[in-house]
């Protein structure tokens, strides 16, 4: 992903989590701060159809949604897949398995992948090898994301 793709990430956002929304500032410092781990998602298409951004985040902590972190903490051994997101039009065309791929590639040093799962998309997750973990803690952090949303690790 570059600075060039931010439109196109914001876009297919507003589309894929209209109840999470998030700015174009958001997205542009997650890149900034881990550009490694921050895929547009192309095919033989442009702009960008679809978007992964993750960066190294504590275990058990979910980001705040919509807000500038500033930074990314120190030593930690857990890489957050904040989004994962297509186009409507971009479902069903291969991108997603190479993304997932690619960010496992570049996960070295890492001891697991988390996320939240939203929108029903726990089985999507449990075919990449995701597992569900529960936590009373979790369980109030998640709360904001609504009803389905579960918290779910990969490890490496």
């Amino acid at each position: 992903m570059t600075d060039g793709d931010l439109d196109a990430v914001v876009a297919v956002a507003a589309t894929a989590f209209p109840d999470h929304p998030e700015s174009r500032a958001c997205f542009a410092e997650r890149l900034a701060l881990s550009p490694t781990t921050c895929l547009a998602l192309a095919d033989d298409e442009k702009p960008a159809r679809g978007y992964l951004i993750a960066y190294p985040w504590p275990f058990g902590e979910i980001p705040p949604l919509d807000t500038l972190i500033g930074a990314l903490p120190a030593g930690c051994d857990t890489l957050y897949l904040h989004d994962l997101a297509l186009a409507p039009e971009a479902i069903g065309h291969g991108l997603t398995r190479p993304a997932i791929d690619t960010l496992m590639a570049r996960a070295t040093g890492h001891a697991r992948i988390a996320l939240v799962s939203v929108n029903g998309s726990v089985p999507f997750w449990q075919r990449h090898g995701f597992a569900v973990v529960e936590s009373p803690d979790l369980t109030t952090k998640l709360r904001s994301y609504g009803p389905d949303a579960r918290y779910m690790v990969r490890q490496l």
